[in-house]
């Protein structure tokens, strides 16, 4: 956890910050997307925004549970990983379908598409296994 905190602080907070600044406008017209005055554009950048909530808050509530030591923090730790590549990959794939190429947008999602990868195996290879029983078992 002691790595992961860090991308957790820096991509949740990022996330909230896109947010807030996007919904005030202050993002200048020239790092905007392209086409960014087209409705349905507009309407795909903000069918993000409940998935890139959903990921902050389960990042910060992992960060908390772990600070706490309460064990929920580990699936809601993998939960926020895996749907931050799910974002990433949507919107890569977006701009690959639309043949926009703009590495203004394409590294920050390339990022969050990839950085959960590499943390994503260990989670799922320490995950309790429940028996029939109910009772928990750690694998190794």
């Amino acid at each position: 956890m002691k790595r992961l905190k860090g991308f957790f602080w820096a991509t949740d907070l990022s996330f909230l910050l896109y947010w807030i600044v996007s919904f005030l406008g202050l993002i200048p017209k020239e790092y905007m997307y392209q086409d960014y005055t087209n409705a349905n554009l507009v309407a795909w950048n903000l069918s993000f925004f409940p998935l890139d909530l959903l990921i902050s808050i389960t990042g910060f509530a992992s960060l908390y549970a772990y600070h706490r030591k309460n064990g929920c923090w580990r699936p809601l730790a993998l939960i926020s990983l895996v749907l931050t590549s799910c974002s990433g990959l949507q919107a890569i794939t977006f701009w690959l379908l639309k043949g926009d190429f703009d590495p203004v947008w394409w590294i920050p999602n390339l990022y969050l598409l990839i950085y959960p990868l590499f943390f994503q195996p260990r989670f799922l290879r320490e995950q309790p296994v429940v028996s029939a029983a109910g009772k928990s078992d750690h694998t190794p």
